[in-house]
């Protein structure tokens, strides 16, 4: 299968789901992006990989880096390898020796591990078509003012089902444009739902 090349773009606070986080990962050759819900310790956690900082004891996942290495198994790479019933799925590529082997994980834990250890992140290009969005920086300039939709004055993710498919794509497009993943992902959940 192919695989897109990912980084991290941001970390940014859920509005919609309390204490969770929406984290932004990149195409680095290209405009799209994947919007991934995770969890306030993951997310925690990978803002301290990401900007080095040591405690003074390990937490989970300095705690699984340090093991891996004490039996001499090295993560080669993480793959977000599927995307089910609106939940993500990764895998970490390991190497003992001459043996590769697939550990099934969770993408934010996979991704708070690649941090520290600087591999590279991935997702399969199935993974891109269907839950990626594009952003399109033509777009996105031409598309400054706020849409008085319903979805824009704060009605929850369940009255997108009220709306037609022909809406649901404009306002997905307007969420792309203003740079709400999080709005983006709800609206993109709901169009593949009906497909």
């Amino acid at each position: 299968m192919n695989k897109v090349n990912l980084e991290i773009i941001g970390l940014t606070y859920s509005e919609s789901s309390t204490g969770a986080y929406v984290m932004i990962l990149g195409d680095k050759n290209s405009q799209r992006r994947l919007p991934v819900v995770i969890g306030s310790a993951e997310a925690e956690s990978i803002a301290i990989g990401i900007e080095k900082h040591r405690n003074g004891r390990p937490q989970t996942h300095d705690l699984f880096i340090r093991f891996a290495k004490e039996f001499g198994i090295e993560i080669m790479e993480v793959v977000i390898n599927q995307f089910r019933d609106g939940v993500y799925y990764a895998m970490l590529v390991c190497k003992q020796g001459d043996d590769l082997t697939m550990v099934d994980a969770r993408p934010s834990d996979a991704i708070a591990i690649a941090v520290r250890t600087g591999c590279e992140i991935y997702a399969y290009e199935s993974v891109m078509e269907e839950a990626g969005i594009i952003m399109d920086d033509m777009e996105r300039q031409d598309s400054n003012e706020a849409d008085d939709t319903p979805i824009n004055k704060g009605q929850t993710k369940t009255s997108l089902d009220l709306l037609d498919m022909d809406t649901l794509e404009e306002l997905l497009q307007d969420a792309i444009d203003n740079e709400d993943y999080q709005k983006a992902a709800q609206i993109r959940d709901e169009i593949n739902r009906r497909k």
